[in-house]
């Protein structure tokens, strides 16, 4: 199976409060199923808002702000058994009184959790967002890539797997 040197997919989609929101990362530049051509996801860093933004929340509060990157377009968050789900996570804050108590950032699934990483066969994948309170504007990810090669029906497979 023939690897590329690992490089980087930068996406970010802007929140639009506390609903759903999703944009798309075009990988046709790597991904071809009929030309044996796969993605191999090996990490993914998140980053929660812009790096000048600052938590405003309300006085004595639980608010979360999640993402989860997707071989499928969604409509709302899903859970870790759905077979489209590459990596989720979440960064969670409360607050007592007015001041900010806890902050906690998890990956609950990742590529780097497994062994070789994250095989993505389709062309493009799903970088969505919601939150329970309007305390970011955007989340980013930058995840570390290579290509490879597998036989044709496999990487058919791979991509037929995944839609």
């Amino acid at each position: 199976m023939a690897k590329s040197d690992s490089f980087f997919i930068r996406a970010g989609t802007t929140t639009n409060g506390t609903t759903y929101a999703q944009s798309s990362i075009d990988l046709g530049a790597y991904v071809d199923a009929l030309g044996k051509s796969v993605l191999r996801v090996h990490n993914i860093a998140v980053q929660y808002g812009s790096p000048l933004d600052s938590y405003v929340g309300a006085s004595d509060s639980n608010t979360q702000s999640v993402f989860q990157l997707t071989t499928q377009s969604q409509t709302s968050m899903v859970s870790a058994t759905d077979k489209s789900v590459i990596a989720s996570g979440s960064l969670a804050i409360a607050t007592t009184g007015p001041a900010v108590s806890m902050m906690s950032e998890s990956l609950d699934v990742a590529p780097q959790h497994w062994t070789q990483g994250y095989l993505v066969g389709v062309e493009q994948i799903y970088l969505g967002v919601d939150q329970s309170f309007n305390h970011v504007n955007e989340i980013n990810v930058v995840l570390e890539c290579t290509v490879e090669t597998l036989s044709q029906s496999a990487a058919m497979a791979l991509a037929l797997s995944q839609q």
